[in-house]
């Protein structure tokens, strides 16, 4: 059986869990690098990814990460986890893991009381319905990069190679797309 771990530094993880139990997957909190033994892909969950980057730092699972990411190993990106895993982000408060071809700027939409809620369109899931919670725009993408998912004309939902990425939060909607999508990547990258 599969095991998905979901960081769990700071953050929406426990949501990642229960979709993907859902879905008849293993699911593991990670906060150690001893975790990360475990695990065939990892979700990097919403949150504070000034904090969660800072976490990160501190328990030496940013090197850990960007290893196993090189390795081939999945990982997903939601919201703050699209920050830490994009190459560069506008702001100099977080330290990217620089896995992603993307430039991202976070709170782009707003503080939280700017958050919402809209369908957005996706390339391989149709139409799904996002929550975008504070959310990041992309505003820059290299070549490997492709666009799976916009909304308003802004790319909220990307992929390259083994990396999934997207600024809204499927685990707090009642689709599963995304995940099964995320999924998919540990048969096919």
């Amino acid at each position: 059986m599969v095991t998905v771990g979901i960081l769990a530094l700071q953050g929406a993880f426990i949501e990642h869990e229960k979709v993907l139990v859902s879905l008849g997957v293993r699911a593991t909190e990670v906060r150690t690098c001893d975790d990360l033994r475990a695990i065939d892909a990892l979700i990097l969950p919403g949150g504070e990814s000034t904090v969660m980057s800072k976490l990160m730092r501190q328990n030496r699972l940013d090197t850990a990460i960007i290893d196993l990411s090189r390795k081939g190993m999945p990982l997903y990106g939601v919201c703050a986890g699209a920050i830490l895993l994009a190459k560069q982000a506008e702001e100099n408060t977080v330290k990217s893991l620089g896995l992603m071809d993307i430039t991202v700027k976070r709170n782009a939409y707003g503080s939280q009381i700017d958050s919402f809620e809209a369908d957005v369109s996706c390339k391989e899931l149709g139409n799904i319905h996002g929550i975008f919670i504070r959310a990041p725009i992309i505003t820059d993408i290299g070549k490997e990069v492709e666009v799976l998912g916009k909304y308003d004309n802004q790319i909220v939902l990307a992929k390259q190679k083994n990396i999934l990425v997207s600024t809204f939060h499927p685990e707090l909607s009642s689709t599963t797309k995304v995940h099964e999508l995320f999924l998919r990547l540990l048969s096919h990258p």
